[in-house]
C-alpha cells in the first residue's frame, strides 16, 4: 500500500471526494490507491445538485466544468472544496498527474476552489 500523504499531524488522506460524471475513472482510481474516499455523483444530476450533494457531505468536488469557478453560485466559503480541471484534452494521465501535484502542495481544501492546469494550479476566490 502507498504511503499516506500528511502533513504536520494532519492526515490529508481524511479528505473526501466527490467526482462530477467528467472525470475520468482513472482520477478515482489514482485517490482510492493514496488512501482517499473517492466516489461519483449519480450520472445526469445538474451542477446544482451536484454542488449540494458535496456541501451537505461536506466532499471535495473535482469537476472538468467550469461553471463551479462562478464564485455567485458557488461561494468557496460554503464548500468542503471545489477542485475544477482545465486540462485539454482532458487524457486521464494528464489529470492525476496535476492532482497529484495538487494534493502534495495543498494543505487546506475547505473554503477554495483550485483551478487545476498542466502546469500547476491556482486558488481563486
Amino acid at each position: 500500500m502507498p504511503p499516506k500523504l500528511s502533513v504536520g499531524n494532519v492526515m490529508l488522506n481524511s479528505l473526501k471526494f466527490l467526482l462530477d460524471e467528467n472525470v475520468p475513472i482513472e482520477v478515482r482510481e489514482f485517490l482510492e490507491s493514496e488512501g482517499f474516499s473517492a466516489e461519483y455523483a449519480a450520472k445526469g444530476i445538474s451542477n446544482g445538485r451536484l454542488a449540494a450533494v458535496a456541501k451537505d457531505r461536506e466532499l471535495v468536488l473535482l469537476s472538468r466544468d467550469r461553471d463551479f469557478l462562478r464564485i455567485s453560485l458557488f461561494p468557496p466559503k460554503e464548500y468542503s472544496g471545489i477542485v475544477v480541471f482545465q486540462i485539454h484534452p482532458p487524457k486521464a494521465e494528464k489529470l492525476v498527474s496535476a492532482l497529484s501535484l495538487l494534493l502534495a502542495d495543498v494543505k487546506e481544501f475547505k473554503g477554495k476552489i483550485f483551478v487545476v492546469g498542466e502546469e500547476g494550479f491556482e486558488a481563486v476566490g
